[in-house]
C-alpha cells in the first residue's frame, strides 16, 4: 500500500488560504445603525451543506454565510473541515461588524455542527450560549392506507 504522507502547510499557503477567505467576503457587510456588541449565530448543518446565519439580537440577519459560498463544491460542502472555513469567514465579518458575544443556536443532523463551535471558541469569540434547535418528530408521519385486494 505504501507510506502515508502528512501534508503540512506552509505559512505561505496558510496566508494564501486566509486572503482566498477574505476574497470570498466580497459581498458588502452592512454596518449596523448603532453599535452592536451582542448577536445570536444560527448554524443549519445537514449532510450536503453548512449554513452560518448572524442577527442582530431582534433576529434582522446581518450577515451569513455557508460552506458552498466559501467556494466548496459536491459533497466536500458537508464536511467538517468546509463548516470550520464557513465559521472563520462568520468570524471575520463579527469583527468588521464590531460583535463581541454571541449565543449560539445549532440545528440539523450534519458533521459541521460541532466543528463551527469549535472554530469560534478557538478564534477568541465570547459564546454566551449553545442551544440546540434541531426539530423532533413527536408522533412520526401518518402511515400509509392498508391495502385492499
Amino acid at each position: 500500500m505504501g507510506k502515508k504522507r502528512i501534508a503540512v502547510k506552509s505559512e505561505k499557503e496558510l496566508f494564501k488560504e486566509q486572503k482566498k477567505i477574505e476574497a470570498k467576503l466580497k459581498k458588502e457587510i452592512k454596518k449596523a445603525p448603532q453599535k452592536i456588541r451582542e448577536g445570536k449565530l444560527y448554524v443549519s448543518s445537514s449532510y450536503n451543506n453548512t449554513i452560518l446565519t448572524l442577527t442582530d439580537p431582534r433576529g434582522n440577519v446581518l450577515h451569513w454565510t455557508s460552506a458552498g459560498s466559501i467556494g466548496f463544491k459536491g459533497t466536500k460542502k458537508g464536511t467538517p473541515f468546509a463548516a470550520s472555513k464557513a465559521a472563520e469567514a462568520m468570524f471575520l465579518a463579527t469583527q468588521k461588524l464590531g460583535i463581541e458575544k454571541v449565543a449560539v443556536f445549532v440545528k440539523g443532523i450534519g458533521a459541521g455542527r460541532e466543528s463551527v463551535v469549535r472554530s469560534i471558541v478557538a478564534r477568541g469569540l465570547d459564546i454566551i450560549s449553545i442551544t440546540d434547535i434541531t426539530s423532533i418528530p413527536h408522533n412520526g408521519c401518518r402511515p400509509k392506507k392498508v391495502r385492499r385486494v
